[in-house]
């Protein structure tokens, strides 16, 4: 079994790595950002991505999209976030799972098994959670596309428009329309609104 783990911190990439290879024998690879992780699918054979969302740089929803799209493996998302949002982004973006860090040991490693073997995972909180956010009021983030919300997560750790223009690989332009619809979607009339919506609500 050959897994990639995509995550920017040093000591979570070693003790993935340490209980993968102990518990299930397989043979791990590391990418600390977006473009490496793009670079080692394209040089090796995998069988599961394990994903985190908040990476430097291209961020962690829109490089979900980019290894989907590629098809080369399947991919689990592993986040610090276990707000229900960023799971039903996450797999509407096409992850087969997603767990967050406060899982346990085991939990993750169920997750890994049923992932790789063509299932889905959602971390048990998480799901139950999703479940009753269903129609749940102030769920209005909810209506946002992956693309979005990635742009909001970019605003509140402090990016104008054209770094994030540069880091998604898209024009400004398409940058400030995609944020003038957001508005619309948040009922706002100002990115600095689009900014803290995003701090209030968790999305950094």
């Amino acid at each position: 079994m050959n897994i990639l783990l995509v995550d920017d911190h040093a000591i979570v990439r070693d003790g993935l790595k340490r209980l993968l290879e102990t518990a299930l024998g397989a043979t791990v690879f590391e990418a600390v950002d977006g473009q490496e992780a793009l670079a080692e699918i394209a040089a090796r054979r995998l069988d599961l991505i394990v994903l985190d969302l908040n990476l430097p740089g291209l961020g962690g929803l829109e490089l979900l999209r980019r290894l989907v799209q590629a098809g080369k493996a399947r991919v689990l998302v592993l986040s610090m976030h276990a707000e229900p949002l960023y799971a039903a982004r996450a797999l509407d973006a096409g992850a087969a799972g997603y767990v967050s860090k406060n899982a346990s040991p085991d939990e993750l490693l169920a997750a890994v098994q049923r992932v790789v073997a063509g299932g889905r995972y959602v971390e048990n909180e998480i799901a139950q959670a999703l479940a009753f956010q269903l129609g749940a009021p102030g769920a209005s983030l909810g209506q946002l596309t992956a693309r979005e919300l990635e742009i909001m997560r970019l605003l509140a750790a402090g990016r104008g428009l054209a770094e994030i223009a540069e880091a998604l690989g898209v024009r400004y332009k398409t940058v400030a329309n995609t944020c003038s619809q957001m508005k619309s979607k948040l009922g706002v009339s100002r990115t600095a609104d689009l900014v803290r919506l995003a701090i209030e609500t968790g999305v950094h």
